[in-house]
């Protein structure tokens, strides 16, 4: 029998694999702490200067600032404020920059040496330099940690969402996809009232850093991917793996018998790595498209964000409700992709289309608009909702668009993409000098751009999932559209 079979078998959500998977969704909630830091950690109180300092010097500005409020940060303990206070975006800038690094190296790793043992790896190095951060002794060793975390938090994270899906039958992927990005929304609340009653900088990224020990010690229970296993045609361990997930979903031992993986019966093919989504031509425009759209969710969220306007009144409540406004977005994304009428592809159509036009129609209304519906800010947040819901679904789009042997790779070389929309995300709001609606423009015509290409890509609902790249020589695996699948199946 093939995979998908087995799993049928065995069983696809089970009691085993919810166990499994409401572990690493847990995860989420540490990789939000470690994402959302910088927010709390490095913010920027209200300051006094006694008299005018002339001196650029750290020590002139120390004996003369007074900051006004009633907790600490980098930016508090390091007096980075005016020449100084470019650090705090530079220490941001440094994690984003660790998170590009991490995509690239981690995803092709965990197709080529497993993705338990790559995992473990992230983990580790990520909870070490999280405790390095809350204990560096001054701004260059907090920031060079900032950097390894980037590395080892975005290459893990991505690492165990790709878990999350090869624990459980196809059928579920979106059920386990939209709980991993729902409960990263949900942690960056937790965050927030972590902050909320811990004021002291050290403390707080301490705490914040420490459930990632609990996940890692916990970790080593976690059994090694089926569907890798098999790709890599190690058939007796996956089909071992099987049985033990069999045993945990309270079925009796079963005879599971995997047939051979296509990858392994010609050892004349070069093992699967980033190359192939080049070399391949359906996987090269593939992924030419998704790296795009997953450029566009990054670039228009963050720009969103930004551009939403000062909330104003408190910092902590503000910082929850950036998570909780994307909590919306997950029952909206359960809801469309598993309809026939609308799938994967029609659902991120609409939600990229939307959130261009939210924002072209914010461009178009005066500063001073006023209404329950149709105001800059909440026009901003109809945005911000729609595009969180379009990014969910990319990651299980983009998860079902790969053969198993290159998922990661691609998943990491797409999530590479996303790291450049977030870094250039913040460069937006300058152009308002050239016109207040000109960066309302820019993301409105991105996301409408991006939805327009999501149409050239084939839908995966209810389509069988490739496990090697030979798979796609099929023409099941290479329709654009509906009806092309139609005209086939009735030629084949």
């Amino acid at each position: 029998m093939d995979l998908d079979e087995a799993f049928g078998l065995v069983g696809e959500f089970g009691p085993s694999q919810k166990r499994l998977t409401a572990f690493l969704v847990l995860l989420q909630v540490f990789v939000a702490f470690q994402s959302m830091l910088i927010v709390l950690v490095g913010a920027m109180p209200e300051y006094h200067l006694d008299q005018e300092v002339i001196s650029t010097s750290t020590e002139a500005l120390a004996k003369h600032v007074r900051f006004a409020s009633n907790f600490t940060s980098i930016a508090t303990e390091w007096y980075l404020i005016r020449h100084e206070a470019y650090k705090v975006s530079l220490a941001s800038s440094l994690y984003f920059a660790g998170l590009l690094i991490g995509n690239i190296m981690f995803g092709p790793l965990s197709d080529k040496l497993g993705r338990k043992p790559v995992y473990l790896t992230g983990l580790f190095f990520d909870v070490i330099f999280g405790y390095v951060s809350a204990f560096a002794p001054n701004y260059e060793v907090f920031a060079m940690s900032r950097f390894f975390v980037g590395i080892t938090n975005g290459g893990m994270a991505l690492v165990s969402f790709v878990l999350t899906q090869e624990y459980v039958g196809k059928s579920f992927w979106a059920l386990t996809g939209s709980l991993t990005n729902l409960t990263f929304a949900v942690g960056i609340a937790i965050y927030a009232l972590l902050g909320f009653y811990i004021r002291e900088w050290r403390l707080l990224a301490f705490i914040s850093n420490s459930p990632g020990l609990f996940f890692f010690l916990l970790s080593f229970m976690l059994p090694e991917s089926p569907r890798w296993l098999y790709s890599q045609g190690r058939t007796m361990e996956a089909e071992s793996v099987l049985q033990h997930i069999a045993l945990g979903n309270g079925k009796e031992r079963l005879a599971v018998k995997l047939k051979q993986c296509k990858a392994t019966v010609n050892n004349d093919i070069s093992a699967p790595g980033v190359l192939n989504l080049v070399k391949h031509p359906v996987l090269r425009w593939r992924t030419v498209i998704l790296m795009y759209i997953w450029y566009v969710c990054s670039f228009v969220y963050y720009g969103l964000t930004l551009n939403a306007g000062e909330l104003g009144g408190n910092l902590y409540l503000n910082v929850a409700l950036s998570g909780l406004v994307e909590v919306p977005a997950f029952p909206l994304c359960m809801f469309f992709i598993e309809k026939p009428w609308s799938g994967r592809r029609k659902s991120t159509v609409a939600f990229l289309m939307f959130a261009g036009l939210a924002c072209i129609f914010t461009a178009c209304l005066p500063e001073n608009a006023e209404g329950v519906f149709f105001n800059p800010s909440i026009l901003a947040l109809y945005g911000k909702l729609t595009v969180s819901a379009a990014f969910n679904i990319v990651y299980i789009y983009t998860s079902e668009l790969y053969p198993t042997v290159v998922r990661n790779a691609g998943l990491g070389v797409c999530s590479m993409t996303c790291r450049f929309g977030g870094i250039l995300a913040p460069f937006v709001p300058s152009l308002k000098t050239i016109g207040t609606s000109v960066p309302f423009v820019v993301f409105g015509i991105s996301g409408l751009s991006a939805g327009f290409l999501t149409l050239l890509l084939p839908e995966t609902l209810n389509k069988p999932i490739a496990e090697t790249i030979e798979d796609l020589q099929m023409p099941a695996y290479q329709m654009l559209t509906n009806k092309k699948v139609n005209q086939l199946e009735e030629n084949s």
